[in-house]
């Protein structure tokens, strides 16, 4: 995986990757490389639990994230938790399975931040 990131004046940034696809960051008026971080975690495990609910029956997917940092520089993330919410008919237990199995195994983002305290919750919507 390669990429680049070019600084386009002021609080500006252009993430592009070996596709020539970008993504365009201000981090003093939009999110920051930090919060992006934080977001990825989630959207790398969405990426997953949605895959293992394939082939139920479900409209919405989302989480709500909340995090930790330490006070004093580097600023990593110290603890996020991650609260997973479902709108379908599918079952706790498999959505609470594919999150564990996704931040045990499969989510790169997580993984990589593995001295990272990560929890999460399901919360099931009815349709």
């Amino acid at each position: 995986m390669q990429g680049r990131v070019e600084w386009t004046g002021e609080y500006g940034l252009k993430c592009i990757n070996s596709n020539q696809q970008s993504l365009d960051i201000d981090w003093e008026n939009g999110p920051s490389p930090m919060q992006i971080t934080l977001q990825m975690v989630a959207a790398c495990s969405v990426v997953d639990v949605i895959g293992g609910l394939k082939d139920r029956s479900f409209s919405e997917v989302w989480v709500e994230i909340d995090s930790t940092r330490a006070e004093s520089a580097p600023r990593v993330f110290t603890s996020i938790q991650l609260e997973y919410h479902v709108k379908g008919n599918v079952p706790l237990k498999l959505v609470e399975r594919l999150v564990e199995k996704s931040h045990e195994k499969y989510c790169s983002v997580s993984n990589m931040l593995s001295e990272v305290d990560i929890s999460s919750s399901v919360v099931l919507h009815e349709d």
